[in-house]
């Protein structure tokens, strides 16, 4: 298994960027959170977990090891595939779903595309005596310029399945967010937007 790469940037695309490594370029799937903390040319370390199937082998990256291991510990719920526990990395961050899973808290779950109450509550029956307790550690990543998080947290919805005209109209939703903080955090921003899309 690859546990991380590491290397230039080498390309960063909606859904994936392209790590070099020893001369080879290997495409990491990542959430846009993840993806907004890199930058073309410069070194890069990104956790992944290597998805293994029959016609294809697939990375998931992950800013960092906590993110990792709690993707593959959604794996392991009954009908939660890869896409979708990245989803839920994408709109919530670790603790905050550590702690829906632990509270029972199937409000919050729901706020991630795909999971309806029913599997709400297959994760939390499944996963609540494994999730652990929240450590506290939340992270986010500044941006450089104000116009600089539309276009990523725009290119993160469409990335997730959204159309270009929706992931629009949620990025206004959020300009107001933005305006309020000098340096606004494309993760947080994007999971205000996906919650904004969620009550459309």
């Amino acid at each position: 298994m690859i546990a991380f790469v590491r290397g230039p940037v080498a390309a960063i695309g909606v859904d994936s960027a392209v790590i070099e490594v020893g001369g080879v370029g290997l495409q990491v799937l990542c959430d846009p959170g993840t993806l907004a903390g890199l930058r073309p040319g410069q070194e890069a370390r990104i956790a992944t977990s290597m998805i293994v199937r029959e016609d294809s082998l697939t990375l998931y990256g992950f800013a960092d090891d906590d993110a990792k291991s709690l993707f593959e510990l959604l794996l392991t719920a009954t009908g939660v595939g890869p896409k979708l526990a990245q989803a839920a990395l994408a709109v919530l961050e670790p603790d905050q779903l550590r702690h829906a899973v632990a509270t029972e808290d199937l409000a919050v779950l729901v706020k991630v595309p795909g999971i309806g109450k029913k599997g709400a509550q297959r994760i939390v029956l499944e996963l609540k005596d494994k999730i652990g307790a929240p450590s506290r550690t939340v992270t986010g990543r500044p941006l450089q310029t104000q116009d600089a998080w539309r276009a990523q947290v725009h290119a993160g919805l469409v990335g997730l399945g959204w159309s270009p005209r929706d992931a629009e109209d949620a990025v206004t939703a959020v300009s107001p967010l933005a305006a309020d903080n000098p340096n606004p955090s494309v993760p947080d921003l994007l999971r205000a937007a996906l919650r904004a899309l969620s009550k459309a």
